[in-house]
């Protein structure tokens, strides 16, 4: 077999299984491939998660806000699918959103990409809980709780997204490890 000959091995609604060389791997047959994770607290210091049932899984998840990018938005740019989903999910507006990093979710199984985006100035303009079908609970963690009370997530049985570590840290960092701007966070809850 050709070492780059694509071959399609099912093609659904929202999944393709490509074969390339001995290799299997899934993609997504809508939008740009891309997703988008919001790490966001609110003007309180609170951290939005995302509480969801998870069909692969077969358990509910605790997840921070996320999306896809361009699944039925043309033109759809990492920013807007941001901006969009957190006001789904959690009833949360941005005044900014700030693309950090992007990179594989699972580099030997999937050609999808995330998208750390930070958001803050955010202020309430609904109740979130998502679009149709997808039944999302918020929760509103303190920052400085956050950690103990995913742990105590896990023990109840949710599964946990280990993204969430990541943005934890994104909310205090900068993607190179220097501390992000006080002026554009307000007072370290930390010092």
């Amino acid at each position: 077999m050709d070492e780059d000959r694509i071959e399609t091995l099912y093609e659904g609604q929202w999944l393709r299984l490509r074969r390339r060389g001995t290799w299997e791997y899934a993609e997504r047959t809508h939008g740009a491939g891309m997703a988008v994770i919001i790490v966001a607290a609110t003007p309180e210091d609170r951290v939005l998660f995302v509480e969801q049932h998870r069909v692969p899984l077969g358990r509910r998840t605790i997840e921070m806000p996320a999306g896809l990018v361009g699944d039925d938005h043309d033109g759809d740019t990492l920013e807007a699918a941001a901006r969009r989903e957190l006001v789904e999910e959690t009833g949360w507006e941005p005044s900014r959103v700030e693309v950090l990093l992007t990179g594989p979710t699972s580099a030997g199984m999937s050609t999808e990409r995330i998208a750390f985006v930070r958001a803050t100035g955010l202020r309430k303009v609904g109740i979130g809980g998502g679009v149709a079908g997808e039944a999302i609970t918020v929760h509103e963690v303190p920052r400085l709780d956050a950690p103990r009370w995913l742990m105590r997530k896990q023990a109840e049985g949710f599964e946990l997204d280990l993204k969430l570590w990541g943005g934890l840290w994104m909310l205090e960092r900068e993607p190179d490890g220097s501390p992000r701007d006080q002026d554009a966070r307000g007072p370290d809850p930390f010092s």
